[in-house]
C-alpha cells in the first residue's frame, strides 16, 4: 500500500484537522425541497435502529423509501421496534429499482458490510457504511476504487468524527494550541453478556474491532499514519469462549507514542471511557466521551482561552448521528467536499486491521 508523508497526509486527511467549521452550518430549512431518497439494508448492526431513527428524525432532508432485511428472523425482530414501524420492507433488488433513489445506509452484520456496499456502488448509489468495513484491506480498497470511478460518496460511520468534543480537539491540534503532540491515550470499554460474547468472538473477534476503531480513527486524524503498531490481545475467559476481551495497542510516531485500550469485561466501562491528547503547550481530556465533556489546560493563554485548566463549553448534540448524516446529504448534493477522504479511510482501516491481527 502507498505510504504518505506528513505533508501529503495533511492534504488527504479530514477537513476537521485542516480547518472544517467547529459548528454545523445546517439551518434546518435547506433541504425542504427535493428530499434525498434513501433506503437501509440490514438491521443486524448494533447502530442500525438508531441510524434509522436519525434518518426519520431528519425528515426534512431524507425520504426513506424502503428497508431490506433478508434474514427473516432478524426482520421479524426489527418489525417489533418503533424505529421500523410503517416502513416498506423490500428485497434488495426492489430497493434498487425505486425511481430516484440516491443512497443506502448499510447496517448489516460485519462480514456483509463491504459486499453489500459494493452491490450498491455497482447500482450507482451513494453509501453510508457502518463501521468497521470488514476484515479485508484489499476488499475495502476495491470498494473505494469503484466508488471513486463512479463519482459516488462513501461515508464511514465512525461516530466520534462529528462529536463536538472531538471536533474541538482536532481544531486545537490544527491551530497549534497544544504545541508538539507527544502523547495520546484513549480507552473505550464496556461489559457484555455471556451470550453476546460468543457471537462477538465469531464476528468481531474482540473489543478493538468492535469499539477501538472509533478512537483509532481520531488518533490518526491527529497524528497521521503510525510508523509502527504493537498489539497486546488477551482472552480472559478462554474456557468459556475465544473473545479477545482485553486489548491494548501502541502506536509509535517519530515524536509521539499513543495507546488505545478496549476491554469488554470492565465493570461500568462505559463510564470510564476517555481520550487524552498531550502536547508541550497543553493537554485536552475528553471524559466522558458521550455526552461529551472536555477540559483543557494551557501553558499560556491562547486565543480566548486562559492559562491552566478550564472546562470548555461545547455546543449541544442533537443526536449521535445527526451531523454525520446531514454531512452525508451535503456531500451527495455536492455542497461540500468530504471531511474525511477515501485515502484517509483506507489508512484508518489498515491501522485497525493491524491492531486486530488481520494483516
Amino acid at each position: 500500500m502507498k505510504t504518505f508523508s506528513r505533508r501529503q497526509f495533511n492534504r488527504l486527511s479530514s477537513a476537521a484537522l485542516l480547518g472544517a467549521p467547529f459548528f454545523s452550518t445546517f439551518t434546518g430549512t435547506e433541504f425542504l425541497k427535493n428530499k434525498l431518497k434513501i433506503g437501509q439494508i440490514g438491521t443486524a448492526h448494533s447502530h442500525a435502529a438508531s441510524k434509522m431513527a436519525t434518518l426519520r428524525r431528519l425528515s426534512n432532508i431524507f425520504e426513506i423509501v424502503g428497508i431490506v432485511e433478508p434474514n427473516k428472523k432478524l426482520q421479524n425482530i426489527a418489525r417489533t421496534k418503533t424505529e421500523y414501524q410503517g416502513l416498506n420492507w423490500l428485497t434488495e433488488q426492489q430497493l434498487f429499482e425505486i425511481a430516484g433513489i440516491q443512497a443506502i445506509a448499510i447496517e448489516t452484520e460485519l462480514d456483509q458490510l463491504v459486499p453489500t456496499s459494493l452491490r450498491c456502488i455497482d447500482a450507482g448509489l451513494h453509501v453510508h457504511i457502518d463501521k468497521p468495513p470488514g476484515k479485508s484491506l484489499p476488499e475495502f480498497k476495491n470498494l473505494l476504487d469503484q466508488a471513486k470511478l463512479k463519482g459516488l460518496v462513501v461515508q464511514m460511520g465512525y461516530m466520534f468524527r462529528y462529536n463536538p468534543a472531538f471536533q474541538f480537539c482536532l481544531k486545537a491540534v490544527r491551530k497549534g494550541w497544544l504545541g508538539e503532540i507527544f502523547e495520546v491515550d484513549g480507552v473505550i470499554s464496556k461489559t457484555i453478556s455471556s451470550e453476546r460474547r460468543i457471537k462477538l468472538a465469531k464476528t468481531y473477534g474482540g473489543g478493538m474491532m468492535l469499539l477501538g476503531g472509533h478512537l483509532i480513527d481520531i488518533l490518526i486524524a491527529i497524528l497521521g499514519k503510525p510508523g509502527k503498531i504493537t498489539s497486546f490481545r488477551r482472552q480472559t475467559l478462554r474456557r468459556q469462549d475465544e473473545l479477545y476481551d482485553n486489548e491494548l495497542a501502541i502506536f509509535e510516531y517519530a515524536r509521539a507514542v499513543a495507546t488505545i485500550r478496549s476491554a469488554l469485561i470492565e465493570v461500568d466501562g462505559n463510564q470510564r471511557r476517555h481520550f487524552v491528547v498531550c502536547g508541550d503547550k497543553g493537554t485536552i481530556e475528553i471524559k466522558p466521551l458521550e455526552p461529551p465533556q472536555l477540559q483543557m489546560t494551557l501553558r499560556e493563554p491562547i486565543d480566548s482561552y486562559q492559562e491552566g485548566w478550564q472546562t470548555i463549553k461545547l455546543p449541544p448534540m442533537q443526536g449521535r448521528y445527526d451531523d454525520q448524516l446531514i454531512d452525508f446529504a451535503q456531500m451527495i448534493r455536492k455542497e461540500k467536499m468530504a471531511d474525511f477522504s477515501m485515502e484517509y479511510d483506507l489508512i484508518v482501516h489498515e491501522a485497525l486491521l493491524k491492531v486486530c491481527g488481520y494483516i
